[in-house]
């Protein structure tokens, strides 16, 4: 059941509110701004937020896909607000015709970039020997059964020429138990035995380093992760948690098919003019 809009900001507040006080703070609303013609809309927005709750600092505002209306996204939650801050809705935005849940574009945007202030020297990555046709990112756990299923099937993953891309997440927290044998993993010398070790229930010798678990976790929150695995492809879109290797080759299959497609639409249209 999701909660009524007053409601939610307050119990994203917390979380929106820890983000805004790391290195990245302002870098949302400075995208946000970089189209001059909404600024006076994006103002209206985030003057209507902080009404609500001064603590909410939202993690992206751009047009809504429909008129009239700007699209916020704060800790991985799509809400609506009305250009001149009246108005606030919450819910997906399905396009019928299309057959499309257009709240997902928006937070597909706001995954990539995140994903992309990951150095590959923080992840994880078991990669094919041979062609590589598509990456995924995966949040993950060493502890959740379906992260531990994943991994055993790994070379299935790889055999299909889909790349695995670890990234951390512990779920009981970084205070936890969990998180501390994470950072051992990935203060391993060899982290990939490291965290095949920990996902098969034998331990990993403690280390302590300068390591992006933290970091990791706290952009896991947020683009709005619920759940471990949190598999993400290239273009932000994240998948419904474990997937066989067939069925995940299949489901990046359509996506890339869906992206060619609106490639090759935009590329006409823009021909047509």
């Amino acid at each position: 059941m999701k909660l009524p809009v007053f409601a939610l900001l307050c119990a994203l507040s917390v979380s929106a509110c820890a983000q805004s006080t790391s290195a990245d703070d302002g870098k949302a609303a400075g995208a946000a701004s970089g189209q001059q013609a909404d600024a006076p809309k994006e103002a209206m927005v985030r003057a209507a937020l902080k009404e609500i709750d001064p603590r909410v600092v939202p993690d992206r505002i751009a047009p809504a896909p429909i008129p009239g209306f700007q699209e916020v996204i704060v800790a991985g939650q799509v809400i609506y607000f009305s250009n001149d801050g009246r108005y606030m809705l919450q819910g997906s935005l399905y396009d019928v015709k299309a057959k499309k849940d257009l709240s997902q574009v928006g937070l597909s945007v706001l995954r990539r970039e995140a994903l992309t202030k990951i150095p590959a020297t923080d992840r994880i990555v078991f990669a094919p020997v041979g062609i590589r046709k598509y990456t995924v990112s995966v949040f993950t756990d060493i502890e959740c059964g379906y992260c531990r299923k994943l991994h055993e099937e790994i070379a299935e993953y790889n055999k299909l020429g889909i790349a695995i891309e670890y990234l951390a997440f512990p779920r009981a927290g970084l205070t936890s138990q969990d998180a501390l044998a994470m950072e051992s993993v990935w203060c391993s010398v060899d982290r990939r035995k490291a965290l095949t070790d920990a996902k098969g229930g034998r331990p990993v010798p403690p280390k302590r380093c300068t390591n992006p678990v933290a970091a990791q976790y706290k952009i896991g929150q947020q683009i709005g992760l619920q759940g471990t695995p949190m598999i993400i492809n290239s273009g932000g879109v994240a998948l419904p948690g474990y997937m066989p290797p067939d069925k995940l080759l299949e489901a990046l299959d359509k996506l890339a098919a869906e992206e060619k497609t609106g490639q090759d639409k935009v590329a006409t249209a823009a021909g047509g003019v």
